[in-house]
């Protein structure tokens, strides 16, 4: 991948990283998306994948290890995302509030920066969807093309 790859791939994550903060703070359809345990883990993947796309534009010689870092986050990401769309599938296998939560909670970055790690929602709420999908299945959908991308352009041969 080239420099300006890494760039789109790392601004979009950010991007989405922002708008799941917007529908936080702002809310969509009157309702204010309250992020849950799952969520918050979600936005470390994508940071993740951000972070180490930036690296590795700036560290050339790690860039194949950066590169597959952001496929572990990736991976990481896409693999929480599925999880909570099964949770909203099957909402019986919720507990309500999760002890994940507290956990989260506890982390100085959830204390420092609430408005991006703090866990305050239910992983099995559902909340309106946006253009035909719940948020997590947007995020399973951003996960599957980050990993996707990722992958092939890691196999792929450099010319």
């Amino acid at each position: 991948m080239n420099k300006a790859q890494y760039l789109c791939l790392s601004l979009l994550s950010l991007g989405l990283v922002a708008f799941a903060v917007i529908l936080q703070q702002v809310g969509y359809q009157g309702v204010s998306f309250l992020p849950c345990p799952l969520c918050i883990l979600q936005r470390v993947g994508y940071l993740g994948i951000a972070i180490f796309c930036f690296l590795a534009i700036g560290i050339q010689p790690l860039k194949k290890f950066f590169h597959g870092l952001a496929i572990i986050a990736a991976g990481y990401g896409l693999s929480v995302a599925a999880h909570q769309v099964w949770l909203l599938s099957h909402p019986e296998n919720s507990c309500g509030i999760d002890p994940l939560e507290t956990w989260i909670n506890q982390f100085q970055l959830a204390q420092r920066l609430p408005w991006l790690f703090k866990a305050d929602g239910l992983c099995s709420a559902q909340l309106p969807a946006i253009l035909g999908l719940q948020v997590p299945e947007w995020s399973l959908v951003w996960f599957g093309i980050f990993l996707v991308v990722l992958l092939i352009t890691f196999f792929r041969k450099q010319k």
